[in-house]
């Protein structure tokens, strides 16, 4: 089975801009917010937990594709947001705290807007942008 999903998720990233694989990311980690918050208010606590610890790995890998040479100052703040996020999904864990989540998933939105401006720009232009903001250092992927 592990192998079909590799193969699925090679097949889904294949061809994709690094914008594209960025947004496929915050998606990921938006809908395991959305997920865990739902298994919250349910009082499933361990699947709650389970959607927070695979919420975590998306903003860990945005966190850790982050190109600080390339990126400057916004890469750096990047890092900052990423690492607060991770650190409020902890928090979250340890209280079940659902506003925390709503939070979570706000400063998710507002992020993944400016990415997509950022793809719009490209596709309306057929100029690219500067992605160098947060640049990743190496390979984009989606698995987290």
């Amino acid at each position: 089975m592990d192998g079909t999903v590799a193969t699925y998720r090679a097949v889904d990233t294949h061809g994709k801009s690094q914008l594209e694989l960025i947004l496929q990311v915050y998606d990921g980690a938006l809908a395991a917010y959305r997920e865990a918050a739902q298994f919250y208010q349910k009082q499933d606590f361990n699947a709650g937990y389970e959607s927070l610890e695979k919420a975590k790995r998306f903003v860990v890998h945005l966190y850790t594709t982050l190109n600080p040479e390339k990126g400057g100052q916004i890469a750096e703040q990047l890092s900052k947001l990423y690492a607060y996020l991770v650190n409020q999904t902890n928090v979250v864990e340890a209280t079940k705290d659902l506003t925390q989540i709503d939070d979570i998933i706000s400063v998710l939105e507002n992020l993944r807007l400016g990415w997509a401006g950022l793809k719009e720009m490209d596709t309306s232009s057929g100029q690219k942008p500067s992605q160098e903001a947060a640049a990743p250092r190496r390979e984009f992927s989606t698995s987290a």
